[in-house]
């Protein structure tokens, strides 16, 4: 992670250890979700610090069905969530976490830490479930504060990002663009997002850990429901809303 300063909803910058530990003798209990293994160690250095954070990384996974495994066998405070994972993304670990997050008592909470700072991405997991959206731009330091305020309930965002989810939420016209992509299921999102960025077919499977024919039976079902006749026309289409 870098060290450009990044948080928002009412957060500050603030240093750890003597006086400024923002854990102040408490504990999260955290699992980190992202698909790239050194980008998962580099968080752990960072913010797995028990003694001088008050963060425990209790669990960590790499694709969706670890990530709810690892999840249900751990039921940590905060899951850190990226979007784009294998198995059907965040949106997909949200989903099959429902219970999870409503649960009467010590309900599991999701932030997403993400490269991604498109608005879709953004409200996508927030639309899902997650209280909170940070880029991968994050300091340790404010990932640490995220955590906690994530813990207590609280909705963390950096200014920007919390402009997508206010527009999306507040306005009465919500993007047209909205209205298509909620006719797709989210496999067919993922499977529309790669095919449009010129994945083949053989790849898009590879990466989803799905078979060439359930790809292109998901491509079928994408551009028969947003009325498209060949993937050259997916890909405008998704460009033009910037879905890649």
């Amino acid at each position: 992670m870098s060290h450009d300063p990044q948080y928002g909803a009412g957060g500050s910058p603030s240093s750890l250890g003597a006086g400024g530990d923002p854990a102040a003798g408490r504990r999260s209990r955290v699992v980190l979700v992202d698909d790239h293994r050194m980008f998962r160690a580099g968080v752990q250095a960072e913010i797995g610090r028990t003694a001088e954070t008050g963060v425990e990384v209790v669990g960590e996974a790499g694709d969706v069905d670890q990530a709810v495994s690892v999840i249900r066998a751990t039921r940590p405070d905060v899951v850190l969530l990226d979007v784009h994972l294998p198995g059907g993304g965040g949106v997909e670990v949200l989903r099959r976490s429902a219970e999870l997050m409503g649960a009467a008592t010590d309900p599991v909470r999701f932030l997403a830490l993400s490269v991604s700072d498109a608005a879709e991405d953004v409200i996508g997991v927030i639309r899902g479930g997650a209280r909170g959206y940070v880029t991968k731009t994050i300091t340790g330091n404010d990932l640490v504060n995220a955590i906690f305020r994530v813990a207590d309930g609280d909705a963390v965002f950096s200014p920007r990002l919390a402009g997508f989810v206010l527009d999306a939420f507040a306005s009465s016209d919500a993007a047209p663009a909205d209205e298509d992509l909620d006719r797709l299921t989210q496999r067919e999102r993922e499977v529309l997002r790669l095919i449009a960025r010129g994945y083949a077919y053989k790849e898009v499977g590879k990466e989803l850990f799905i078979s060439v024919k359930t790809v292109e039976s998901h491509v079928s079902a994408v551009l028969r429901k947003l009325q498209l006749s060949n993937r050259h026309e997916l890909t405008r289409w998704a460009t033009a809303r910037r879905l890649i």
